[in-house]
């Protein structure tokens, strides 16, 4: 296969989509002749920067791979990290295409707007002349794995919510509600909600020692910055009603609890590093889209977005489009339920068009319970994608356990999915050494809620 003038080859490919092209195998190649160094660096709130060395050719017959190399690279470790400056050292040419494509009019304007919003101050892109000036500073904090005292935790999902009272590690009450978040325009809706949760939870402790609270979107000291659970909330009422919503509710159920709000994706992250007590630990949902989480070798969450769903993963240039960001080959038309939809499609399983994506996904699990071999074929072609894109999530993360989460992982489907997984991982990137998994009863046993409760320290 040849790509950008970079010939690679490539084993094992999805065998409903034989144009999947491995942005690790593209990689591998391309950096076997590149030689000159070139530096990216993000730079978050706290001072937390995040630095990737790498190389390009620095060749015109090269430019092109160049160019494209440093897009995927910007874009990835943006996701990952999250920031609102990238400082680039190594080459003026790649700086000047990246500075162009993140400006308000060019080709990554959404996610510099994004960038710009999570973090409230302009996004830019910087040329920097020395690239050792450019290091390390990272902000893993030390949350959760705190069991001591009585507390609450709280996990917001977009159809249900759950709660529980914790006692020393143990959960003496558990509630599961269902809940339309997603679907209300005023944010009292989810703040009474909120509340409702901790009362129900207070009611069986003593006391309130600290709240934690695990909920889908990005959070910076426990304020809203974005979450589709406020999806129909208009801007106008976001700082009023959305950004301290926690905080808020906090303070409802008494003065000066200790209170700690995360992505749900790393608390999942977290309860897995809980469960199998170690750290390095990758969670990955696959559902409404692909979340992700991690735990670092210390069990800390990082402070990094983990929004897999926007890191690229396929080189092809006829990729689906994401129609929230315009980007191509990104990691939410791989593992998601549109992921399922899309090979669907190609294996001639006909979906109601008037249902929703979970429903069409009940209907292709429903096939995959009567081992309809279509429906092998839609879990395997995305085991394969998630073979090579472990191997690829490897550059950025030091993994030594997946946790392999979200409604596509369910039933018989996700057991293949795990297996193609590890087939790829072992044929042809024998040098990873991540082992993906599903849920175990440990997992199970410790839940979103609880791990959630550990989160806050209690103030002695």
């Amino acid at each position: 296969m040849e790509f950008l003038s970079i010939s690679f080859d490539v084993n094992s490919l999805p065998v409903l989509d034989p144009d999947f092209i491995p942005l690790e195998r593209f990689t591998r190649a391309f950096l076997k002749t590149a030689d000159q160094p070139f530096t990216i660096a993000v730079q978050g709130i706290d001072g937390q920067q995040s630095v990737y060395h790498t190389f390009v050719h620095g060749q015109s017959e090269f430019a092109e791979a160049d160019r494209y190399y440093a897009d995927r690279l910007v874009k990835t470790l943006l996701w990952q990290k999250g920031g609102y400056r990238v400082l680039i050292a190594g080459s003026r040419p790649i700086y000047e295409s990246i500075a162009a494509s993140y400006a308000a009019d060019g080709t990554r304007s959404f996610d510099q707007a994004f960038m710009a919003r999570v973090y409230n101050r302009p996004f830019e892109v910087v040329y920097v002349e020395d690239a050792a000036s450019l290091t390390e500073q990272t902000n893993a904090r030390p949350v959760g794995r705190h069991l001591d005292g009585c507390r609450i935790g709280f996990d917001a999902g977009g159809s249900d919510r759950k709660v529980s009272a914790v006692i020393d590690g143990t959960a003496v009450f558990s509630e599961e509600v269902v809940w339309h978040p997603k679907e209300q325009s005023d944010s009292t809706y989810h703040y009474d909600g909120i509340v409702s949760a901790f009362r129900s939870a207070a009611a069986h402790l003593p006391r309130i020692d600290g709240i934690g609270v695990s909920s889908a979107g990005i959070y910076l000291n426990n304020q809203t910055r974005v979450a589709s659970l406020f999806l129909k909330v208009p801007e106008s009422r976001y700082e009023e009603g959305v950004k301290d919503i926690y905080i808020r509710a906090a303070k409802a159920m008494g003065p000066d609890i200790p209170l700690e709000v995360c992505n749900d994706g790393d608390v999942s992250a977290l309860a897995g590093s809980m469960s199998l007590n170690a750290g390095c630990v990758l969670g990955l949902a696959m559902g409404t889209s692909e979340a992700g989480g991690y735990v670092d070798a210390n069990g800390h969450i990082t402070g990094w977005l983990n929004e897999l769903a926007f890191i690229p993963v396929d080189a092809n240039p006829e990729a689906m489009v994401d129609e929230w960001s315009g980007d191509i080959g990104c990691g939410v038309k791989y593992f998601s339920q549109d992921g399922v939809i899309k090979l669907a499609a190609r294996v001639g399983i006909l979906l109601p068009e008037s249902s929703t994506p979970a429903e069409k996904l009940k209907i292709v699990q429903a096939l995959m319970a009567e081992d309809d071999q279509r429906a092998r074929q839609i879990y395997t072609s995305i085991g394969c994608y998630l073979g090579h894109s472990l191997a690829w999530y490897s550059r950025f993360y030091s993994i030594q356990h997946v946790l392999l989460l979200g409604r596509v992982m369910s039933g018989r489907g996700g057991d293949l999915i795990l297996e193609e997984a590890q087939r790829v991982l072992s044929d042809v990137y024998p040098d990873i050494t991540c082992v993906p998994a599903l849920p175990d009863e440990a997992f199970r046993r410790i839940g979103q809620s609880v791990a959630a409760a550990s989160l806050p320290i209690i103030r002695t």
